[in-house]
């Protein structure tokens, strides 16, 4: 069943399990009505009751739908192109229909080039108002997390990549970053062994506080060959705000690098 005409625009009823959607062309609201579909996409109505991607021809007419069944909306994608959900997560037209958490949920919808347009839901919980405006509210700072000294002067040099924002940057090798701290800190004795040691306790530490990326070895997986758990670690430091490019000032010196 189509979203109906009837339906409130752009009003946050209280109602759990209520749907909102937006795009930079539009926004509604729908109930939670068994069999109730909301369908997006660079149609017009009566074949789309969102717009997304409308002067993008890589975007499907009718892109993707949200339908109400079992107490939750079910996301299906219904276009050419991908959509791609948080944490990288990708949907075909061939991919079974996934349910949407109760809060915010963006999703991406693949279009021409670099191009992807973003629909973001919302859906009600319990005393749930939906989204409010809180234009005068304070900013919520960044959640970061405490270094010592010697760990974000290993850490800037491991990540400098990172805080120069290159593009699909990767971690320096144990090896060269130990030259590096061998000529900044000579007295501080860093070698690879320790290096690694250090980077196992930060690790250790910080997986314990909630952080974005893992940063332990799946036993079930088995011990990975590559520093994933490291490049998890620096590109969850540098997102966070907890490294920051003015911290490179710590690697400032007049006389060249080492080869």
């Amino acid at each position: 069943m189509p979203l109906s005409a009837s339906l409130a625009r752009g009003v946050a009823p209280a109602a759990p399990g209520t749907l909102h959607a937006r795009t930079v062309t539009g926004e509604l609201s729908a109930p939670p009505r068994p069999g109730l579909t909301v369908r997006f996409g660079r149609g017009d109505k009566p074949d789309v009751d969102l717009g997304v991607g409308v002067d993008d021809l890589r975007v499907s007419r009718r892109h993707g739908e949200l339908t109400y069944r079992q107490g939750l909306w079910w996301l299906r994608n219904t276009g050419q192109q991908l959509v791609r959900l948080p944490r990288g997560r990708m949907m075909h037209i061939a991919t079974e229909p996934v349910p949407l958490a109760t809060g915010y949920t963006p999703l991406f919808v693949k279009g021409s080039g670099y191009r992807e347009h973003l629909v973001e839901l919302y859906v009600a919980g319990h005393d749930d108002q939906g989204p409010v405006s809180r234009r005068q509210a304070e900013t919520i700072r960044p959640e970061t997390w405490a270094l010592d000294d010697d760990e974000r002067l290993l850490l800037v040099v491991l990540g400098q990549r990172y805080l120069l924002y290159e593009e699909e940057p990767r971690p320096l090798t144990y090896s060269v970053a130990a030259k590096q701290l061998k000529y900044l800190r000579p007295d501080a004795n860093w070698t690879e062994r320790r290096i690694e040691h250090r980077i196992e306790v930060v690790r250790h530490r910080l997986d314990r506080t909630g952080f974005r990326y893992p940063l332990l070895h799946d036993k079930a997986e088995g011990r990975p060959g590559d520093n994933r758990l490291l490049h998890n670690l620096i590109k969850g430091l540098v997102e966070s705000t907890t490294l920051v490019p003015p911290d490179l000032d710590l690697m400032e010196d007049d006389a060249p690098w080492p080869d």
